[in-house]
Protein backbone atom coordinates (compact mmCIF):
# COMPACT_ATOMS: atom_id res chain seq x y z
CA UNK A 1 0.00 0.00 0.00
CA UNK A 2 1.15 3.41 -0.83
CA UNK A 3 0.52 6.42 1.36
CA UNK A 4 -2.85 7.81 0.39
CA UNK A 5 -1.76 11.30 1.46
CA UNK A 6 -1.10 12.94 4.77
CA UNK A 7 -4.04 14.30 6.70
CA UNK A 8 -2.61 17.79 6.49
CA UNK A 9 -2.08 17.65 2.74
CA UNK A 10 -5.68 16.66 2.15
CA UNK A 11 -7.37 18.75 4.79
CA UNK A 12 -8.74 21.17 2.25
CA UNK A 13 -10.57 18.42 0.36
CA UNK A 14 -13.21 18.16 3.05
CA UNK A 15 -14.55 21.52 1.96
CA UNK A 16 -15.08 20.47 -1.67
CA UNK A 17 -18.55 21.14 -2.96
CA UNK A 18 -19.17 18.75 -5.81
CA UNK A 19 -21.67 18.88 -8.63
CA UNK A 20 -24.42 16.26 -8.66
CA UNK A 21 -23.49 12.91 -10.10
CA UNK A 22 -23.77 12.87 -13.87
CA UNK A 23 -24.83 10.26 -16.38
CA UNK A 24 -22.96 7.17 -17.34
CA UNK A 25 -20.68 8.70 -19.95
CA UNK A 26 -19.19 6.60 -22.72
CA UNK A 27 -18.30 2.99 -22.35
CA UNK A 28 -17.21 0.20 -24.59
CA UNK A 29 -19.07 -1.83 -27.18
CA UNK A 30 -21.42 -4.43 -25.84
CA UNK A 31 -22.35 -2.34 -22.81
CA UNK A 32 -25.71 -2.99 -21.20
CA UNK A 33 -26.45 0.50 -19.93
CA UNK A 34 -28.79 2.88 -21.65
CA UNK A 35 -29.61 6.44 -20.57
CA UNK A 36 -32.54 5.20 -18.51
CA UNK A 37 -31.01 1.89 -17.55
CA UNK A 38 -30.72 0.59 -14.03
CA UNK A 39 -27.26 0.27 -12.54
CA UNK A 40 -26.87 -2.41 -9.89
CA UNK A 41 -24.01 -1.42 -7.60
CA UNK A 42 -20.60 -2.99 -8.03
CA UNK A 43 -20.87 -5.03 -4.85
CA UNK A 44 -24.23 -6.41 -5.92
CA UNK A 45 -22.76 -7.44 -9.26
CA UNK A 46 -19.56 -8.81 -7.72
CA UNK A 47 -21.52 -11.08 -5.41
CA UNK A 48 -23.68 -12.29 -8.30
CA UNK A 49 -20.45 -13.09 -10.16
CA UNK A 50 -19.17 -15.20 -7.27
CA UNK A 51 -16.94 -12.79 -5.34
CA UNK A 52 -17.36 -12.10 -1.64
CA UNK A 53 -17.28 -8.33 -2.06
CA UNK A 54 -16.34 -5.25 -4.07
CA UNK A 55 -14.88 -2.69 -1.69
CA UNK A 56 -13.15 0.63 -1.25
CA UNK A 57 -10.60 2.30 0.98
CA UNK A 58 -11.93 5.30 2.90
CA UNK A 59 -9.85 8.20 4.21
CA UNK A 60 -10.73 10.37 7.20
CA UNK A 61 -10.11 13.74 5.60
CA UNK A 62 -13.41 13.86 3.70
CA UNK A 63 -15.75 12.33 6.23
CA UNK A 64 -17.65 15.61 6.56
CA UNK A 65 -18.46 15.52 2.84
CA UNK A 66 -21.87 13.86 2.81
CA UNK A 67 -21.79 13.10 -0.91
CA UNK A 68 -18.56 11.20 -0.42
CA UNK A 69 -19.74 9.28 2.65
CA UNK A 70 -23.10 8.43 1.07
CA UNK A 71 -21.24 6.59 -1.70
CA UNK A 72 -18.52 5.15 0.54
CA UNK A 73 -21.09 3.52 2.82
CA UNK A 74 -23.55 2.54 0.10
CA UNK A 75 -23.48 -1.22 0.51
CA UNK A 76 -24.77 -1.87 -3.00
CA UNK A 77 -21.60 -0.26 -4.36
CA UNK A 78 -19.13 -1.29 -1.66
CA UNK A 79 -19.74 -4.31 0.52
CA UNK A 80 -16.34 -3.92 2.16
CA UNK A 81 -14.23 -1.01 3.39
CA UNK A 82 -10.59 -0.52 4.39
CA UNK A 83 -9.46 2.40 6.58
CA UNK A 84 -6.72 3.76 4.32
CA UNK A 85 -4.81 5.51 7.12
CA UNK A 86 -6.61 5.24 10.44
CA UNK A 87 -5.22 1.85 11.51
CA UNK A 88 -1.58 2.62 10.74
CA UNK A 89 0.91 2.72 13.59
CA UNK A 90 1.48 6.50 13.62
CA UNK A 91 -2.21 7.05 14.35
CA UNK A 92 -2.98 4.07 16.56
CA UNK A 93 0.07 4.23 18.87
CA UNK A 94 1.47 7.77 18.57
CA UNK A 95 3.35 7.35 21.85
CA UNK A 96 4.71 4.11 23.22
CA UNK A 97 1.94 2.28 25.02
CA UNK A 98 -0.59 5.07 24.33
CA UNK A 99 -3.28 3.87 21.92
CA UNK A 100 -5.77 5.92 19.96
CA UNK A 101 -8.50 4.29 17.87
CA UNK A 102 -10.32 7.51 16.91
CA UNK A 103 -9.37 7.69 13.23
CA UNK A 104 -10.06 4.00 12.68
CA UNK A 105 -13.42 4.08 14.43
CA UNK A 106 -14.56 7.02 12.30
CA UNK A 107 -14.63 4.55 9.43
CA UNK A 108 -15.32 1.27 11.21
CA UNK A 109 -18.44 2.45 13.06
CA UNK A 110 -20.32 3.64 9.93
CA UNK A 111 -19.26 0.42 8.19
CA UNK A 112 -20.82 -1.59 11.02
CA UNK A 113 -24.03 0.41 10.68
CA UNK A 114 -24.08 -0.13 6.92
CA UNK A 115 -23.30 -3.83 7.42
CA UNK A 116 -20.15 -3.60 5.35
CA UNK A 117 -17.22 -5.94 5.86
CA UNK A 118 -13.91 -4.45 7.02
CA UNK A 119 -10.41 -5.37 5.85
CA UNK A 120 -8.00 -4.09 8.46
CA UNK A 121 -4.76 -2.43 7.37
CA UNK A 122 -1.99 -2.79 8.55
CA UNK A 123 -0.16 -4.13 11.61
CA UNK A 124 3.43 -3.74 10.37
CA UNK A 125 4.71 -1.36 7.70
CA UNK A 126 7.99 0.51 7.45
CA UNK A 127 6.27 3.78 6.51
CA UNK A 128 3.97 6.01 8.59
CA UNK A 129 5.59 4.91 11.82
CA UNK A 130 5.60 7.23 14.84
CA UNK A 131 8.85 9.08 15.50
CA UNK A 132 9.38 7.24 18.78
CA UNK A 133 10.00 4.02 16.84
CA UNK A 134 12.05 5.43 13.98
CA UNK A 135 14.35 7.58 16.11
CA UNK A 136 15.31 5.17 18.88
CA UNK A 137 18.14 2.63 19.03
CA UNK A 138 16.31 -0.54 20.08
CA UNK A 139 17.68 -3.87 21.15
CA UNK A 140 16.14 -6.90 19.47
CA UNK A 141 14.18 -8.02 22.59
CA UNK A 142 12.84 -4.49 23.06
CA UNK A 143 11.54 -4.17 19.50
CA UNK A 144 10.05 -7.69 19.54
CA UNK A 145 8.19 -6.76 22.73
CA UNK A 146 6.95 -3.51 21.15
CA UNK A 147 5.81 -5.40 18.05
CA UNK A 148 3.82 -7.92 20.07
CA UNK A 149 2.27 -5.29 22.31
CA UNK A 150 1.16 -3.20 19.34
CA UNK A 151 -0.41 -6.13 17.51
CA UNK A 152 -2.06 -7.39 20.70
CA UNK A 153 -3.75 -4.11 21.50
CA UNK A 154 -4.86 -3.30 17.96
CA UNK A 155 -6.08 -6.83 17.24
CA UNK A 156 -8.15 -6.85 20.42
CA UNK A 157 -9.59 -3.39 19.75
CA UNK A 158 -11.03 -4.54 16.42
CA UNK A 159 -11.52 -8.25 17.10
CA UNK A 160 -15.18 -8.16 16.06
CA UNK A 161 -14.66 -6.09 12.92
CA UNK A 162 -11.88 -7.52 10.76
CA UNK A 163 -12.53 -10.21 8.19
CA UNK A 164 -8.81 -9.98 7.40
CA UNK A 165 -5.67 -8.19 8.53
CA UNK A 166 -2.78 -7.06 6.35
CA UNK A 167 -0.26 -8.34 8.89
CA UNK A 168 2.96 -7.32 7.13
CA UNK A 169 3.07 -4.81 4.30
CA UNK A 170 5.76 -4.36 1.64
CA UNK A 171 8.61 -6.38 3.16
CA UNK A 172 10.41 -7.08 -0.15
CA UNK A 173 12.41 -5.06 -2.66
CA UNK A 174 11.75 -5.39 -6.39
CA UNK A 175 14.53 -7.95 -6.80
CA UNK A 176 13.06 -10.20 -4.12
CA UNK A 177 15.49 -9.28 -1.35
CA UNK A 178 14.26 -8.15 2.04
CA UNK A 179 13.61 -4.45 2.46
CA UNK A 180 15.92 -3.04 5.14
CA UNK A 181 13.30 -1.60 7.44
CA UNK A 182 13.89 -0.80 11.09
CA UNK A 183 12.26 -4.14 11.95
CA UNK A 184 14.57 -6.02 9.58
CA UNK A 185 17.69 -4.22 10.80
CA UNK A 186 16.99 -4.81 14.49
CA UNK A 187 15.12 -8.13 14.53
CA UNK A 188 16.10 -9.71 11.22
CA UNK A 189 13.82 -11.34 8.67
CA UNK A 190 12.10 -13.28 11.45
CA UNK A 191 10.14 -10.12 12.30
CA UNK A 192 7.74 -11.20 9.55
CA UNK A 193 7.00 -14.61 11.06
CA UNK A 194 6.81 -13.08 14.53
CA UNK A 195 4.18 -10.61 13.30
CA UNK A 196 2.09 -13.45 11.88
CA UNK A 197 2.46 -15.51 15.06
CA UNK A 198 1.40 -12.54 17.19
CA UNK A 199 -1.51 -11.78 14.84
CA UNK A 200 -2.77 -15.35 15.09
CA UNK A 201 -2.35 -15.29 18.87
CA UNK A 202 -4.54 -12.22 19.32
CA UNK A 203 -7.10 -12.35 16.47
CA UNK A 204 -10.13 -14.65 16.20
CA UNK A 205 -9.48 -17.83 14.21
CA UNK A 206 -11.91 -16.70 11.49
CA UNK A 207 -9.81 -13.59 10.75
CA UNK A 208 -7.67 -14.15 7.66
CA UNK A 209 -4.01 -13.15 7.91
CA UNK A 210 -2.50 -11.60 4.77
CA UNK A 211 0.87 -10.60 3.43
CA UNK A 212 0.29 -7.48 1.27
CA UNK A 213 2.52 -5.90 -1.39
CA UNK A 214 2.67 -4.00 -4.69
CA UNK A 215 4.25 -5.09 -8.00
CA UNK A 216 3.48 -8.74 -7.25
CA UNK A 217 0.63 -8.88 -9.77
CA UNK A 218 2.80 -10.76 -12.29
CA UNK A 219 5.19 -13.67 -11.86
CA UNK A 220 8.47 -11.84 -11.18
CA UNK A 221 11.34 -11.78 -8.68
CA UNK A 222 9.24 -10.07 -6.03
CA UNK A 223 6.16 -12.29 -6.32
CA UNK A 224 8.39 -15.38 -6.41
CA UNK A 225 10.02 -14.20 -3.17
CA UNK A 226 6.57 -13.91 -1.59
CA UNK A 227 5.74 -17.42 -2.82
CA UNK A 228 8.94 -18.72 -1.19
CA UNK A 229 7.97 -16.97 2.05
CA UNK A 230 4.60 -18.72 1.94
CA UNK A 231 6.23 -22.11 1.31
CA UNK A 232 8.65 -21.58 4.18
CA UNK A 233 5.82 -20.60 6.52
CA UNK A 234 3.82 -23.65 5.50
CA UNK A 235 6.76 -25.99 6.07
CA UNK A 236 7.26 -24.57 9.56
CA UNK A 237 3.55 -24.18 10.33
CA UNK A 238 3.65 -20.42 10.70
CA UNK A 239 0.14 -19.05 10.16
CA UNK A 240 -0.62 -17.28 6.89
CA UNK A 241 -3.91 -17.35 5.00
CA UNK A 242 -3.68 -14.98 2.09
CA UNK A 243 -1.70 -12.74 -0.23
CA UNK A 244 -2.89 -9.24 -1.07
CA UNK A 245 -2.11 -7.92 -4.54
CA UNK A 246 -2.18 -4.15 -4.17
CA UNK A 247 -2.65 -3.59 -7.93
CA UNK A 248 -1.53 0.03 -8.24
CA UNK A 249 -1.44 0.27 -12.03
CA UNK A 250 -0.58 2.87 -14.67
CA UNK A 251 -2.40 3.36 -17.97
CA UNK A 252 -0.30 1.81 -20.73
CA UNK A 253 1.77 -0.26 -18.31
CA UNK A 254 -0.74 -2.41 -16.45
CA UNK A 255 -0.38 -6.20 -16.48
CA UNK A 256 -2.54 -8.23 -18.81
CA UNK A 257 -5.48 -10.34 -17.74
CA UNK A 258 -3.41 -13.50 -18.30
CA UNK A 259 -0.43 -12.22 -16.30
CA UNK A 260 -2.71 -11.52 -13.35
CA UNK A 261 -4.36 -14.92 -13.71
CA UNK A 262 -0.93 -16.59 -13.72
CA UNK A 263 0.21 -15.00 -10.47
CA UNK A 264 -3.11 -15.71 -8.76
CA UNK A 265 -2.80 -19.35 -9.81
CA UNK A 266 0.71 -19.43 -8.34
CA UNK A 267 -0.61 -18.36 -4.95
CA UNK A 268 -3.82 -20.41 -5.21
CA UNK A 269 -1.70 -23.51 -5.89
CA UNK A 270 -0.07 -22.80 -2.52
CA UNK A 271 -3.56 -22.83 -1.00
CA UNK A 272 -3.46 -19.09 -0.42
CA UNK A 273 -6.54 -16.92 -0.51
CA UNK A 274 -5.93 -13.93 -2.79
CA UNK A 275 -7.49 -10.48 -2.92
CA UNK A 276 -6.89 -7.32 -4.91
CA UNK A 277 -6.45 -4.98 -2.00
CA UNK A 278 -5.67 -1.48 -3.37
CA UNK A 279 -6.67 -1.34 -7.03
CA UNK A 280 -6.33 1.92 -8.92
CA UNK A 281 -5.16 2.83 -12.44
CA UNK A 282 -3.46 6.19 -12.71
CA UNK A 283 -3.08 8.38 -15.79
CA UNK A 284 0.62 9.04 -16.50
CA UNK A 285 -0.09 12.51 -17.95
CA UNK A 286 -2.88 15.01 -17.39
CA UNK A 287 -5.22 16.00 -18.79
CA UNK A 288 -5.87 12.58 -20.25
CA UNK A 289 -7.41 11.92 -23.64
CA UNK A 290 -10.57 9.93 -24.27
CA UNK A 291 -8.36 7.12 -25.56
CA UNK A 292 -6.50 7.09 -22.24
CA UNK A 293 -9.80 6.90 -20.37
CA UNK A 294 -10.74 3.84 -22.39
CA UNK A 295 -7.33 2.28 -21.71
CA UNK A 296 -7.88 2.94 -18.01
CA UNK A 297 -11.30 1.31 -18.20
CA UNK A 298 -9.85 -1.75 -19.92
CA UNK A 299 -7.14 -2.10 -17.26
CA UNK A 300 -9.73 -1.92 -14.48
CA UNK A 301 -11.96 -4.41 -16.26
CA UNK A 302 -9.13 -6.90 -16.83
CA UNK A 303 -8.02 -6.73 -13.19
CA UNK A 304 -11.51 -7.36 -11.81
CA UNK A 305 -12.13 -10.04 -14.43
CA UNK A 306 -8.96 -11.86 -13.38
CA UNK A 307 -10.10 -11.86 -9.76
CA UNK A 308 -13.54 -13.03 -10.80
CA UNK A 309 -12.09 -15.89 -12.84
CA UNK A 310 -9.32 -17.00 -10.47
CA UNK A 311 -9.83 -20.06 -8.32
CA UNK A 312 -9.65 -18.32 -4.95
CA UNK A 313 -9.59 -14.55 -5.42
CA UNK A 314 -12.26 -13.45 -3.00
CA UNK A 315 -12.71 -9.75 -3.79
CA UNK A 316 -11.50 -6.41 -5.06
CA UNK A 317 -10.87 -3.23 -3.07
CA UNK A 318 -10.23 0.04 -4.90
CA UNK A 319 -7.84 2.43 -3.17
CA UNK A 320 -10.53 5.00 -2.73
CA UNK A 321 -13.11 5.71 -5.38
CA UNK A 322 -12.96 9.53 -5.72
CA UNK A 323 -10.10 11.27 -7.53
CA UNK A 324 -9.54 14.15 -5.06
CA UNK A 325 -8.72 11.66 -2.28
CA UNK A 326 -6.28 9.58 -4.32
CA UNK A 327 -2.71 9.17 -3.07
CA UNK A 328 -1.35 9.38 -6.62
CA UNK A 329 -0.87 13.15 -7.22
CA UNK A 330 0.99 13.54 -3.94
CA UNK A 331 3.41 10.74 -4.76
CA UNK A 332 3.62 11.15 -8.54
CA UNK A 333 3.23 14.86 -9.38
CA UNK A 334 1.62 15.37 -12.78
CA UNK A 335 -0.14 12.00 -12.66
CA UNK A 336 -3.54 11.11 -11.28
CA UNK A 337 -7.25 10.64 -12.06
CA UNK A 338 -6.80 7.07 -10.89
CA UNK A 339 -10.23 6.36 -9.39
CA UNK A 340 -13.69 5.30 -10.57
CA UNK A 341 -15.44 8.60 -9.75
CA UNK A 342 -14.11 11.95 -11.03
CA UNK A 343 -13.82 15.26 -9.16
CA UNK A 344 -17.53 15.96 -9.64
CA UNK A 345 -18.65 12.50 -8.50
CA UNK A 346 -19.37 11.35 -12.04
CA UNK A 347 -18.78 7.66 -12.67
CA UNK A 348 -16.09 7.14 -15.28
CA UNK A 349 -15.91 4.71 -18.18
CA UNK A 350 -13.94 2.38 -15.92
CA UNK A 351 -16.94 1.98 -13.64
CA UNK A 352 -19.14 0.86 -16.51
CA UNK A 353 -16.53 -1.46 -17.99
CA UNK A 354 -16.36 -3.25 -14.63
CA UNK A 355 -20.14 -3.24 -14.29
CA UNK A 356 -20.71 -4.64 -17.77
CA UNK A 357 -18.07 -7.33 -17.34
CA UNK A 358 -19.56 -8.48 -14.03
CA UNK A 359 -23.04 -8.59 -15.57
CA UNK A 360 -21.76 -10.91 -18.26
Amino acid sequence: MKVTATLAALASISAVTAAPSGGPGRHGPGGHHGPKGKYPGLDVLAKRAGLQYFGTAIDNVVLNNTQYTSIAHNKSEFGQVTPSNGMKWMFTEPERGVFNWTAALEIVKPARKARQLTRCHAFVWHTQLPAWIDHTNWTKPELVSILENHIKNEARAFKDDCIAWDVVNEAFNEDGTYRETIFYKVIGKEYIELAFKFARKYTPRKTMLYYNDYNIETVNNKSLAVAELVKDFQRRRIPIDGVGLQAHYTVGRSPSYQQQMDVMKMFNDLKMEVAMTELDVRQPTLPETQEMRIQQAEAYRDAVKACRDAKNCIGVTVWDFWDPVSWVPYTFPGQGNACLWDDNFNKKEAYYYISDMLRE
